[in-house]
C-alpha cells in the first residue's frame, strides 16, 4: 500500500497551495510546468516553491488531513510550514481505504 503525503506549494504572491500526492516530486513537477496534469489553480501563478511536506499515510488519511489544513487560516498554516505547530488532527471518523 503507498503512502500518501501532505504538501504546500507556495505561489510567488505568496499563498499556500495545499494538495496531496503519493509522490510529492512528481506532482510538484507537474504543476511547475503548468500543463494539462496541473492544478488550475497554480497555473501563470509562478514561480513555486515546495514550501511543506509531511508523510501521512493511507489516502483516506490524506484527504482529511488535506481538508482540515485547508480550512485553516494562512497564519496557521505558515506556523505549520515553520514547524512550529504539528498538522491538526484529523477528525474521527471511519478510517476506510478510499
Amino acid at each position: 500500500m503507498a503512502e500518501w503525503t501532505l504538501y504546500m506549494i507556495r505561489l510567488a504572491n505568496g499563498f499556500l497551495y495545499t494538495g496531496i500526492a503519493e509522490d510529492v516530486e512528481r506532482r510538484f513537477k507537474e504543476h511547475r510546468e503548468g500543463g494539462r496534469k496541473a492544478a488550475k489553480y497554480l497555473r501563470g501563478k509562478g514561480p513555486l516553491t515546495l514550501a511543506f511536506q509531511q508523510k501521512i499515510g493511507t489516502r483516506s488519511q490524506a484527504l482529511k488531513a488535506e481538508a482540515a489544513v485547508k480550512k485553516l487560516p494562512k497564519k496557521e498554516k505558515e506556523r505549520i510550514v515553520q514547524g512550529v505547530i504539528p498538522l491538526p488532527a484529523p477528525s474521527p471518523g471511519n478510517e476506510t481505504e478510499s
